[in-house]
């Protein structure tokens, strides 16, 4: 049964208006997946979707809709704060056909991370572009527990972020990094030219799954992603 749904978050970038504003519709490979966004109102969006709001650098909209009176919309809304920060309130609505309270649980949950990762990426990569490999956990990662066997690797623990992680394995050489976000479903990593993102995607009847994001000049997102797979699968070996 077709039910609406409306997720809320408002949050404090470090960085200008221009900063997020460019961040939510040109720099999206460095803190969510690579999107093309046609730069207009009226313009075309990723997967189908209409650009409803073009007014840089304060307002961006756009929506998707389908049959059965399906839609989904994005609304970015950001406004100046002093010492160069901004405020963001981002509307995230639509309509879920199945399992709501399942698929609204996650969708919020992702919501928080992703744009908690925005913020990072405006604070300390804004205007990079980035190399983006998008890595699936196998079958058995699938399992009630299987995030904190990536957290047992990476040698933390659901004490907040704040904390390091060093970690050297075949492939992905030395990993020094920040734990920047942190709590039962998702893990956020730092280095001085990457993010590594982990979702706990299990929590919600999927396997786990990680994006690297890579600032680095030159830097080639498959090699990455390749490792980065490498050293997941052998977790659930």
């Amino acid at each position: 049964m077709a039910k609406e749904f409306k997720i809320v978050h408002e949050s404090e970038i470090e960085g200008t208006p221009a900063e997020v504003f460019d961040a939510a519709t040109q720099g999206t490979s460095g803190w969510m997946w690579p999107m093309e966004i046609e730069p207009k109102l009226g313009g075309a969006g990723p997967f189908g979707s209409t650009v409803t709001v073009w007014d840089p650098p304060h307002r961006f909209s756009n929506r998707m809709d389908g049959e059965g009176g399906f839609f989904n919309q994005l609304d970015y809304d950001i406004s100046e704060l002093p010492d160069g920060k901004s405020w963001l309130r981002y509307v995230h609505s639509g309509v879920f056909f199945e399992d709501w309270d399942n698929q609204y649980d996650g969708a919020s949950q992702h919501t928080a991370f992703y744009l908690h990762t925005l913020g990072q990426y405006v604070q300390y990569f804004a205007g990079r572009q980035a190399a983006f490999a998008d890595v699936q956990g196998p079958a058995a990662s699938s399992a009630p527990d299987a995030l904190e066997t990536v957290k047992a690797a990476l040698g933390i623990h659901d004490a907040g972020a704040g904390g390091h992680v060093s970690l050297t394995s075949a492939g992905l050489g030395l990993v020094d990094a920040e734990v920047d976000y942190l709590d039962q479903n998702f893990v956020g990593l730092r280095t001085e030219d990457a993010m590594i993102r982990f979702f706990g995607r299990n929590a919600f009847g999927a396997v786990v799954g990680l994006t690297v994001h890579l600032f680095a000049e030159g830097a080639e997102a498959e090699p990455a992603g390749a490792a980065w797979g490498a050293w997941l699968n052998g977790l659930y070996a």
